[in-house]
């Protein structure tokens, strides 16, 4: 029976079980597919309540490390380790005018992500922008370092080592405005020559970045894990770019496993690459967040790029990446001529609203305002009369989902009809690459500035287009 001393710990008891397990699963100590105890018997065992014991195995479940089989309990999984080798060095297109519908009005927009303005904190904000001028206005008339001023850069980083569990030089993380403007100083740093490997189905505009900066891209595909890994030695590239937390569109969390292997793949070469776009990430109905792919990078293999766009407002134009150390070295001896895009004043009025707390007080006010959304969101769906023909397909993680629609009628066509009638929503099937079948009949329902009422004016008009038409023809 597993027996662990709880004495003298001084995080949450649920979370001290978790990394235990996790630890012991990872070493071998806990075999693969080795059965742990019950959490009754578990809890009694050790002295605690099967509650705490339900919320490190669920954590384990979400990251991988734990699987259940129904009537017989939960399982070890098997976790293939990552080559412990020694770290090295040191830090010293043509655009497409959106469709609209004939009158020009669109009643709900379900693929809306923007930020609704009663959820952005204004006042704190405004009051930490006025400390900012009252107190620098030295610094702020002096221009930035080329990857963000230092108080930014370290905020994020001492965010990430609290929040994330992140251990995170300064040095090693650069500032820009959006994640576009960071995925140029990459292409310039490692990319020419070289080809890229993205997920498919996966977000047309990273691609179209690439590609038109002469980068050759090819596609892997997807599993119910993730980013394939024969497809991707298969592909022939050296670089790949996932979103493994929370991959878009399809809304799939990688599981430690494949995490392992995808890092696996990338220690078999030496100058391999994971770009890790960890987009959306921060926003989980249930437990902790998902510790992101580069917390496992023992090899200095990943780059991992995140923004403020989602976690703050869609037009915070904050974005920021995180080089391992030889390419941070590489960075600055190859970019540094270039000029920080985020002016001075956001710059320290972030790092103010950070360092203050005030970034981590917003975030969990907003997961507890989008795990309320969530819930109400699907029990408009599982309440109206469209239930009986869809199927919600989600994880716990990011702001959308995918609703199924059982349906003859095409992607195209359907979507058509709906923008007609005034809804925007954009089909699963739209984000594959042109070679790969499409997957039918799915479409995202992104809920971060919906209202039930709006939810229920789009699932009439989507009943009246996908059941009136076979009504009317029977």
């Amino acid at each position: 029976m597993l027996t662990y001393d709880f004495s003298n710990i001084s995080v949450p008891l649920y979370e001290y079980l978790y990394n235990r397990l996790k630890d012991d699963i990872r070493t071998g100590v806990i075999a693969r597919g080795e059965k742990l105890p019950s959490k009754r018997t578990f809890a009694k065992n050790n002295g605690i309540s099967t509650i705490t014991v339900e919320a490190a195995y669920e954590q384990l479940m979400s990251e991988g490390f734990v699987y259940a089989l129904p009537r017989r309990g939960y399982f070890a999984a098997d976790i293939t380790a990552v080559p412990n080798t020694t770290k090295k060095g040191s830090l010293c297109l043509d655009i497409a005018v959106p469709e609209k519908n004939s009158g020009d009005v669109i009643k709900v927009d379900l693929s809306d992500n923007g930020t609704n303005p009663d959820n952005f904190p204004f006042s704190v904000w405004s009051r930490v922008m006025r400390s900012v001028i009252t107190n620098k206005y030295e610094v702020l008339m002096k221009p930035s370092p080329t990857g963000g001023v230092r108080e930014l850069r370290q905020a994020i980083s001492e965010y990430l080592k609290s929040f994330r569990g992140m251990l995170v030089d300064p040095d090693q993380i650069i500032v820009g405005a959006g994640t576009e403007y960071l995925y140029g100083l990459l292409i310039q740093l490692m990319c020419r020559n070289r080809t890229i490997c993205l997920e498919n189905p996966g977000y047309h505009k990273s691609e179209m970045i690439y590609a038109n900066n002469g980068i050759e891209c090819r596609h892997a595909g997807m599993d119910s894990d993730g980013i394939i890994i024969d497809e991707l030695r298969k592909c022939g590239a050296d670089i790949v770019h996932v979103s493994p937390t929370h991959h878009f569109p399809t809304g799939i969390t990688m599981p430690v496993s494949r995490r392992y292997e995808l890092l696996s793949w990338a220690n078999e070469k030496e100058d391999r690459y994971i770009i890790e776009d960890d987009y959306d990430s921060e926003f989980r109905i249930r437990g902790r967040p998902i510790p992101p792919l580069v917390s496992l990078d023992g090899c200095d293999r990943v780059i991992h790029i995140n923004t403020f766009s989602k976690t703050l407002a869609s037009t915070i134009r904050i974005s920021y990446m995180i080089l391992p150390r030889n390419l941070a070295n590489l960075f600055y001896r190859k970019l540094s001529f270039y000029s920080c895009t985020v002016s001075n004043f956001e710059q320290y009025a972030l790092a103010g609203f950070i360092s203050g707390r005030f970034f981590e007080k917003h975030i969990n006010r907003m997961r507890l305002h989008y795990s309320r959304m969530h819930g109400i969101i699907l029990e408009c769906i599982r309440s109206h009369k469209l239930s009986r023909h869809c199927e919600v397909i989600e994880n716990d993680s990011g702001l959308h989902f995918i609703l199924k629609i059982n349906t003859s009628i095409e992607d195209d066509v359907l979507r058509k009809m709906l923008l007609e009638k005034g809804v925007n929503i954009h089909a699963l099937s739209e984000y594959y690459a042109e070679s790969s079948a499409n997957d039918l009949h799915r479409f995202l329902i992104n809920y971060s500035n919906l209202s039930a009422e709006k939810m229920n004016t789009a699932l009439d008009i989507i009943y009246s287009c996908v059941i009136g038409e076979v009504e009317n023809k029977a």
